[in-house]
Protein backbone atom coordinates (compact mmCIF):
# COMPACT_ATOMS: atom_id res chain seq x y z
CA UNK A 1 0.00 0.00 0.00
CA UNK A 2 1.18 3.37 -0.43
CA UNK A 3 2.10 5.76 2.19
CA UNK A 4 1.20 9.62 2.91
CA UNK A 5 1.94 12.11 5.14
CA UNK A 6 0.94 15.64 5.52
CA UNK A 7 3.61 18.42 6.18
CA UNK A 8 2.04 20.76 8.08
CA UNK A 9 4.23 23.82 6.82
CA UNK A 10 2.74 27.29 8.22
CA UNK A 11 0.29 28.53 5.90
CA UNK A 12 1.62 26.17 2.82
CA UNK A 13 4.77 25.81 0.72
CA UNK A 14 3.91 28.16 -1.53
CA UNK A 15 5.79 31.11 -1.17
CA UNK A 16 2.64 33.34 -0.95
CA UNK A 17 0.36 30.88 0.58
CA UNK A 18 -0.36 33.36 3.36
CA UNK A 19 -1.71 36.04 0.90
CA UNK A 20 -3.98 33.58 -0.52
CA UNK A 21 -7.75 34.71 -0.73
CA UNK A 22 -9.65 33.16 2.59
CA UNK A 23 -6.52 32.24 4.30
CA UNK A 24 -5.51 33.21 7.60
CA UNK A 25 -2.47 34.23 7.35
CA UNK A 26 -1.29 33.85 10.88
CA UNK A 27 -2.75 30.73 11.62
CA UNK A 28 0.50 28.82 11.88
CA UNK A 29 1.06 30.85 15.22
CA UNK A 30 -2.14 28.69 17.16
CA UNK A 31 -2.66 24.97 18.08
CA UNK A 32 -5.37 24.52 16.75
CA UNK A 33 -3.97 25.17 12.95
CA UNK A 34 -2.20 22.17 13.59
CA UNK A 35 -4.46 19.73 15.76
CA UNK A 36 -7.23 20.45 13.18
CA UNK A 37 -5.47 19.54 10.23
CA UNK A 38 -4.04 16.41 12.04
CA UNK A 39 -7.36 15.49 13.07
CA UNK A 40 -8.21 16.12 9.12
CA UNK A 41 -5.63 13.29 8.09
CA UNK A 42 -6.29 11.06 10.56
CA UNK A 43 -9.76 11.20 9.38
CA UNK A 44 -8.57 10.37 5.94
CA UNK A 45 -6.05 7.03 7.28
CA UNK A 46 -2.78 9.10 6.42
CA UNK A 47 0.24 7.51 8.04
CA UNK A 48 1.36 10.81 9.52
CA UNK A 49 1.64 14.22 9.93
CA UNK A 50 5.12 16.05 9.58
CA UNK A 51 6.31 19.39 10.95
CA UNK A 52 9.53 20.91 9.79
CA UNK A 53 11.74 22.71 11.66
CA UNK A 54 15.20 24.64 11.76
CA UNK A 55 16.46 25.89 15.48
CA UNK A 56 16.75 29.63 14.32
CA UNK A 57 15.17 33.19 14.16
CA UNK A 58 14.38 33.59 10.36
CA UNK A 59 14.97 36.94 8.86
CA UNK A 60 12.45 35.89 6.00
CA UNK A 61 9.52 36.23 8.31
CA UNK A 62 9.50 40.09 6.82
CA UNK A 63 7.93 37.84 4.28
CA UNK A 64 6.35 35.36 4.59
CA UNK A 65 5.21 33.13 8.24
CA UNK A 66 6.99 30.54 9.60
CA UNK A 67 7.95 27.58 11.24
CA UNK A 68 8.22 29.61 15.13
CA UNK A 69 6.44 26.26 17.25
CA UNK A 70 8.62 23.60 18.54
CA UNK A 71 7.38 20.51 16.82
CA UNK A 72 7.69 18.30 20.21
CA UNK A 73 5.77 21.01 21.91
CA UNK A 74 3.14 21.16 18.84
CA UNK A 75 2.98 16.98 18.62
CA UNK A 76 1.89 16.33 22.06
CA UNK A 77 -1.07 18.74 21.51
CA UNK A 78 -1.97 16.91 18.69
CA UNK A 79 -1.15 13.38 20.43
CA UNK A 80 -3.32 14.17 22.81
CA UNK A 81 -6.39 15.16 20.76
CA UNK A 82 -5.65 11.87 18.18
CA UNK A 83 -5.20 8.13 18.48
CA UNK A 84 -4.01 6.51 15.36
CA UNK A 85 -2.00 8.93 13.10
CA UNK A 86 1.71 8.62 13.16
CA UNK A 87 3.51 12.15 14.50
CA UNK A 88 7.14 13.16 12.80
CA UNK A 89 9.21 16.14 13.96
CA UNK A 90 12.28 17.58 12.78
CA UNK A 91 15.22 17.65 15.38
CA UNK A 92 18.59 18.80 14.70
CA UNK A 93 21.83 16.62 15.10
CA UNK A 94 23.77 19.45 14.99
CA UNK A 95 21.99 21.60 17.70
CA UNK A 96 20.86 19.01 20.43
CA UNK A 97 22.52 17.10 22.84
CA UNK A 98 21.75 13.23 22.46
CA UNK A 99 21.02 12.62 25.78
CA UNK A 100 18.20 15.04 26.16
CA UNK A 101 16.89 14.62 22.88
CA UNK A 102 16.24 10.85 23.43
CA UNK A 103 14.65 10.95 26.93
CA UNK A 104 12.42 14.00 25.47
CA UNK A 105 11.20 12.06 22.26
CA UNK A 106 11.24 8.62 23.61
CA UNK A 107 8.47 9.79 26.37
CA UNK A 108 6.77 11.79 23.78
CA UNK A 109 6.54 8.00 22.15
CA UNK A 110 5.40 6.39 25.29
CA UNK A 111 2.92 9.25 25.93
CA UNK A 112 1.72 9.04 22.49
CA UNK A 113 1.16 5.33 22.43
CA UNK A 114 4.09 4.69 20.14
CA UNK A 115 3.42 7.01 17.23
CA UNK A 116 6.37 8.79 17.21
CA UNK A 117 9.35 9.14 14.52
CA UNK A 118 12.46 11.66 14.30
CA UNK A 119 13.33 13.11 11.76
CA UNK A 120 17.01 13.62 11.82
CA UNK A 121 18.80 16.64 10.40
CA UNK A 122 22.09 18.22 10.05
CA UNK A 123 20.54 21.81 9.68
CA UNK A 124 22.00 23.58 6.97
CA UNK A 125 22.44 27.79 6.96
CA UNK A 126 24.70 30.39 8.49
CA UNK A 127 21.00 31.84 10.23
CA UNK A 128 21.22 28.65 12.56
CA UNK A 129 24.72 28.59 13.24
CA UNK A 130 24.96 32.87 14.03
CA UNK A 131 21.88 31.54 16.37
CA UNK A 132 24.31 29.19 18.97
CA UNK A 133 27.24 31.85 18.78
CA UNK A 134 28.70 30.48 15.74
CA UNK A 135 30.45 32.65 12.51
CA UNK A 136 29.36 29.83 9.70
CA UNK A 137 27.69 26.41 9.49
CA UNK A 138 30.07 23.43 9.97
CA UNK A 139 31.25 22.18 7.07
CA UNK A 140 29.38 19.70 5.54
CA UNK A 141 30.91 16.46 5.62
CA UNK A 142 31.23 17.00 9.93
CA UNK A 143 27.60 17.82 10.15
CA UNK A 144 27.32 14.39 8.92
CA UNK A 145 29.38 12.34 10.77
CA UNK A 146 28.06 14.14 13.72
CA UNK A 147 24.70 13.03 12.96
CA UNK A 148 25.47 9.46 12.34
CA UNK A 149 27.27 9.10 15.31
CA UNK A 150 24.45 11.12 17.31
CA UNK A 151 21.92 9.10 15.69
CA UNK A 152 23.59 5.54 16.54
CA UNK A 153 23.60 6.94 20.01
CA UNK A 154 19.98 8.14 20.34
CA UNK A 155 18.86 4.94 19.24
CA UNK A 156 20.73 2.87 21.26
CA UNK A 157 19.49 4.78 24.51
CA UNK A 158 16.27 4.39 22.96
CA UNK A 159 17.04 0.15 23.04
CA UNK A 160 17.83 0.24 26.35
CA UNK A 161 14.39 1.78 27.64
CA UNK A 162 13.62 -0.82 30.66
CA UNK A 163 10.71 1.49 31.90
CA UNK A 164 8.53 4.11 29.55
CA UNK A 165 9.15 1.85 26.73
CA UNK A 166 7.98 2.58 23.11
CA UNK A 167 4.85 0.28 21.97
CA UNK A 168 6.47 0.36 18.73
CA UNK A 169 9.88 -0.76 20.49
CA UNK A 170 11.30 2.76 19.71
CA UNK A 171 10.83 5.87 17.56
CA UNK A 172 11.18 5.18 13.67
CA UNK A 173 14.49 7.15 12.77
CA UNK A 174 13.96 8.97 9.85
CA UNK A 175 16.06 11.52 7.25
CA UNK A 176 16.04 13.60 4.74
CA UNK A 177 19.41 14.72 2.49
CA UNK A 178 19.90 13.70 -0.89
CA UNK A 179 23.73 15.06 -0.88
CA UNK A 180 26.40 11.79 -0.86
CA UNK A 181 26.51 12.09 2.49
CA UNK A 182 23.38 12.41 2.90
CA UNK A 183 22.52 9.34 1.11
CA UNK A 184 25.21 7.40 3.43
CA UNK A 185 23.49 8.14 6.84
CA UNK A 186 19.88 7.35 4.95
CA UNK A 187 21.51 3.93 4.13
CA UNK A 188 22.91 3.37 7.66
CA UNK A 189 20.24 4.96 9.88
CA UNK A 190 17.12 5.67 8.03
CA UNK A 191 13.68 3.97 8.14
CA UNK A 192 11.65 6.70 6.53
CA UNK A 193 13.90 8.93 3.56
CA UNK A 194 12.28 12.19 3.06
CA UNK A 195 13.57 12.83 -0.73
CA UNK A 196 13.11 15.66 -3.19
CA UNK A 197 13.36 14.78 -7.01
CA UNK A 198 11.80 16.11 -10.31
CA UNK A 199 12.51 13.05 -12.45
CA UNK A 200 10.72 10.07 -12.16
CA UNK A 201 13.88 7.58 -13.49
CA UNK A 202 16.17 9.80 -11.32
CA UNK A 203 13.78 8.69 -8.06
CA UNK A 204 13.89 5.19 -9.03
CA UNK A 205 17.40 5.24 -8.99
CA UNK A 206 17.95 6.90 -6.00
CA UNK A 207 15.26 4.73 -3.97
CA UNK A 208 17.28 1.28 -5.84
CA UNK A 209 20.87 2.89 -4.18
CA UNK A 210 19.30 3.70 -0.72
CA UNK A 211 17.84 -0.10 -0.65
CA UNK A 212 20.70 -1.55 -1.77
CA UNK A 213 23.29 0.81 0.27
CA UNK A 214 21.00 -0.33 3.27
CA UNK A 215 21.99 -4.31 2.65
CA UNK A 216 26.26 -2.84 2.84
CA UNK A 217 24.86 -2.33 6.80
CA UNK A 218 23.55 -5.22 7.46
CA UNK A 219 19.98 -3.92 6.59
CA UNK A 220 17.28 -5.52 4.79
CA UNK A 221 16.23 -3.22 1.86
CA UNK A 222 12.22 -3.37 2.41
CA UNK A 223 12.73 -2.45 6.10
CA UNK A 224 13.55 1.95 4.29
CA UNK A 225 10.65 3.50 3.08
CA UNK A 226 11.03 6.19 0.71
CA UNK A 227 8.82 9.41 0.34
CA UNK A 228 9.50 11.82 -2.67
CA UNK A 229 8.03 15.53 -1.27
CA UNK A 230 5.20 16.52 -3.35
CA UNK A 231 3.26 19.99 -3.67
CA UNK A 232 0.09 19.35 -5.04
CA UNK A 233 -2.55 21.74 -6.69
CA UNK A 234 -6.33 20.68 -6.70
CA UNK A 235 -8.95 22.03 -8.67
CA UNK A 236 -12.17 20.36 -9.55
CA UNK A 237 -11.57 21.41 -12.90
CA UNK A 238 -7.84 21.16 -14.71
CA UNK A 239 -8.95 25.12 -15.90
CA UNK A 240 -9.76 26.00 -11.69
CA UNK A 241 -6.48 24.09 -10.55
CA UNK A 242 -3.83 25.95 -13.24
CA UNK A 243 -5.84 29.48 -12.20
CA UNK A 244 -5.04 28.60 -8.17
CA UNK A 245 -1.54 28.11 -9.62
CA UNK A 246 -1.46 31.31 -11.20
CA UNK A 247 -2.86 32.95 -8.76
CA UNK A 248 -0.09 31.83 -6.00
CA UNK A 249 2.31 32.38 -8.54
CA UNK A 250 1.35 36.27 -8.80
CA UNK A 251 1.40 36.59 -4.84
CA UNK A 252 4.23 35.18 -4.19
CA UNK A 253 6.76 37.95 -2.37
CA UNK A 254 9.58 38.85 -5.10
CA UNK A 255 11.70 39.78 -2.06
CA UNK A 256 11.01 36.14 -0.48
CA UNK A 257 11.47 34.38 -3.61
CA UNK A 258 14.94 36.17 -4.43
CA UNK A 259 16.12 35.33 -0.80
CA UNK A 260 15.18 32.22 -0.76
CA UNK A 261 16.91 31.15 -4.05
CA UNK A 262 20.08 33.42 -3.25
CA UNK A 263 20.29 30.96 -0.02
CA UNK A 264 20.25 27.85 -1.95
CA UNK A 265 22.45 28.70 -4.63
CA UNK A 266 25.03 30.47 -2.26
CA UNK A 267 24.88 33.55 -4.61
CA UNK A 268 23.90 37.16 -4.45
CA UNK A 269 21.29 37.78 -7.16
CA UNK A 270 21.34 41.67 -6.56
CA UNK A 271 21.25 43.47 -9.67
CA UNK A 272 20.24 40.48 -11.82
CA UNK A 273 16.90 41.43 -13.61
CA UNK A 274 13.73 39.00 -13.97
CA UNK A 275 14.48 38.59 -17.50
CA UNK A 276 18.04 37.83 -17.32
CA UNK A 277 19.85 34.24 -16.81
CA UNK A 278 21.34 32.80 -13.47
CA UNK A 279 24.95 33.47 -14.55
CA UNK A 280 25.92 29.84 -14.23
CA UNK A 281 29.87 30.53 -13.98
CA UNK A 282 28.74 31.36 -10.23
CA UNK A 283 27.48 27.73 -9.82
CA UNK A 284 29.87 24.99 -7.71
CA UNK A 285 29.23 21.35 -8.51
CA UNK A 286 26.98 20.09 -5.59
CA UNK A 287 29.00 18.04 -4.28
CA UNK A 288 31.10 21.26 -3.07
CA UNK A 289 28.32 23.31 -2.31
CA UNK A 290 27.71 24.30 1.25
CA UNK A 291 24.01 24.53 2.84
CA UNK A 292 21.57 21.93 1.60
CA UNK A 293 23.34 20.16 -1.22
CA UNK A 294 19.97 18.17 -2.05
CA UNK A 295 18.06 21.31 -3.35
CA UNK A 296 21.21 22.60 -4.42
CA UNK A 297 21.65 19.70 -6.95
CA UNK A 298 17.62 20.05 -8.15
CA UNK A 299 17.57 23.51 -8.96
CA UNK A 300 21.60 23.49 -9.96
CA UNK A 301 19.90 20.78 -12.61
CA UNK A 302 16.82 22.99 -13.77
CA UNK A 303 19.11 26.07 -14.34
CA UNK A 304 21.75 23.70 -16.14
CA UNK A 305 18.42 21.84 -18.61
CA UNK A 306 16.17 24.59 -18.89
CA UNK A 307 18.28 27.87 -18.92
CA UNK A 308 15.36 29.96 -17.35
CA UNK A 309 15.49 33.41 -16.89
CA UNK A 310 15.56 34.25 -12.63
CA UNK A 311 11.63 35.20 -13.17
CA UNK A 312 11.22 32.27 -14.92
CA UNK A 313 12.96 30.08 -12.18
CA UNK A 314 10.66 32.02 -8.91
CA UNK A 315 7.82 30.96 -11.03
CA UNK A 316 8.65 27.12 -11.29
CA UNK A 317 9.94 27.04 -7.57
CA UNK A 318 7.17 29.14 -6.62
CA UNK A 319 9.70 30.20 -3.55
CA UNK A 320 9.26 26.33 -2.25
CA UNK A 321 12.55 24.29 -1.70
CA UNK A 322 12.42 22.92 -4.90
CA UNK A 323 10.14 19.62 -4.34
CA UNK A 324 7.93 18.77 -7.56
CA UNK A 325 4.58 20.31 -7.77
CA UNK A 326 1.58 18.83 -9.91
CA UNK A 327 -1.11 20.95 -10.82
CA UNK A 328 -5.04 19.36 -11.92
CA UNK A 329 -7.98 17.64 -10.80
CA UNK A 330 -8.12 14.79 -8.45
CA UNK A 331 -7.80 12.36 -10.57
CA UNK A 332 -4.93 13.34 -12.60
CA UNK A 333 -2.98 14.12 -9.14
CA UNK A 334 -3.97 10.19 -8.04
CA UNK A 335 -2.55 9.28 -11.92
CA UNK A 336 0.70 10.93 -11.29
CA UNK A 337 1.12 9.34 -7.47
CA UNK A 338 0.25 5.82 -9.00
CA UNK A 339 2.93 5.84 -11.91
CA UNK A 340 5.57 6.86 -9.66
CA UNK A 341 4.42 4.15 -7.07
CA UNK A 342 4.14 1.75 -9.54
CA UNK A 343 7.32 2.83 -11.56
CA UNK A 344 9.23 1.82 -7.85
CA UNK A 345 9.89 5.46 -7.17
CA UNK A 346 8.07 6.20 -4.65
CA UNK A 347 6.94 4.23 -1.75
CA UNK A 348 4.58 6.97 -1.10
CA UNK A 349 4.63 10.74 -0.96
CA UNK A 350 5.38 13.30 1.80
CA UNK A 351 2.61 15.64 1.05
CA UNK A 352 3.05 19.40 1.01
CA UNK A 353 -0.07 21.81 -0.03
CA UNK A 354 -0.12 24.61 -1.77
CA UNK A 355 -2.35 26.68 1.10
CA UNK A 356 -3.03 25.54 4.48
CA UNK A 357 -5.83 24.44 5.44
CA UNK A 358 -7.69 24.78 1.94
CA UNK A 359 -5.21 22.91 -0.06
CA UNK A 360 -4.55 19.87 1.97
CA UNK A 361 -8.71 19.90 2.35
CA UNK A 362 -9.10 19.46 -1.42
CA UNK A 363 -6.14 16.30 -1.30
CA UNK A 364 -8.24 14.83 1.75
CA UNK A 365 -11.46 15.06 0.24
CA UNK A 366 -10.90 14.22 -3.08
CA UNK A 367 -7.54 13.02 -3.89
CA UNK A 368 -7.41 10.61 -1.29
CA UNK A 369 -10.66 8.65 -2.01
CA UNK A 370 -9.24 8.55 -5.47
CA UNK A 371 -6.27 6.52 -4.63
CA UNK A 372 -8.60 4.30 -2.31
CA UNK A 373 -11.20 3.61 -4.94
CA UNK A 374 -8.28 2.30 -6.73
CA UNK A 375 -7.08 0.15 -4.02
CA UNK A 376 -3.89 1.95 -3.55
CA UNK A 377 -4.48 3.32 0.12
CA UNK A 378 -5.66 2.24 2.97
CA UNK A 379 -9.88 2.56 4.05
CA UNK A 380 -9.00 1.74 7.78
CA UNK A 381 -5.58 1.90 9.98
CA UNK A 382 -5.18 -1.58 10.40
CA UNK A 383 -2.40 -0.90 13.49
CA UNK A 384 -1.76 1.26 16.12
CA UNK A 385 1.78 2.55 15.53
CA UNK A 386 3.76 4.68 13.60
CA UNK A 387 5.40 0.98 12.73
CA UNK A 388 2.64 -0.78 11.92
CA UNK A 389 1.23 1.65 9.47
CA UNK A 390 4.77 1.95 7.28
CA UNK A 391 4.84 -1.67 7.90
CA UNK A 392 8.27 -1.51 9.26
CA UNK A 393 9.44 -3.77 11.51
CA UNK A 394 12.30 -3.35 14.53
CA UNK A 395 15.77 -3.00 13.14
CA UNK A 396 18.77 -3.93 14.90
CA UNK A 397 20.72 -1.26 16.79
CA UNK A 398 23.33 0.43 14.98
CA UNK A 399 26.68 -0.70 16.17
CA UNK A 400 28.23 1.11 18.97
CA UNK A 401 29.80 4.69 18.37
CA UNK A 402 31.71 7.48 19.94
CA UNK A 403 30.02 10.07 21.66
CA UNK A 404 29.08 12.65 19.12
CA UNK A 405 32.14 14.70 18.21
CA UNK A 406 30.99 18.50 19.14
CA UNK A 407 29.93 21.44 16.35
CA UNK A 408 33.14 23.78 16.98
CA UNK A 409 32.40 27.68 16.32
CA UNK A 410 33.91 28.64 13.65
CA UNK A 411 37.27 30.61 14.66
Amino acid sequence: MLHLNVNILNAGVFGGSWRFPGTDGTASYTIEHYTSIAKKAERAKLDAVFLADGPLLDPSIAHRTGNNLEPTTVLARIAAQTERIGLIGTLSSSYNDPVELARRLGDLDYLSGGRFGWNVVTTAGAVAARNFGRTSEPEHALRYRRAAEFAAHVVASWAGRTELASPQGRPVVVQAGGSRDGRRLAAQVGEVIFSADQDLDHARAFRAEIRESATAFGRRPEDVVILPGISTVVGSTEAEAHARRQLLDEILPDAYARQRLAGQLGIALDGLADDEPIPTELLVDPDHAGGSQTFYRIVKAIIDTERPTLGQLLKKLSGGGGHRIVVGTPEQIADDIETWFRAGAADGFNVMPDVLPSGFDDFADHVVPELQRRGLFRTEYDGRTLREHLGLGLPAVPAPAAEPRAVEPAR
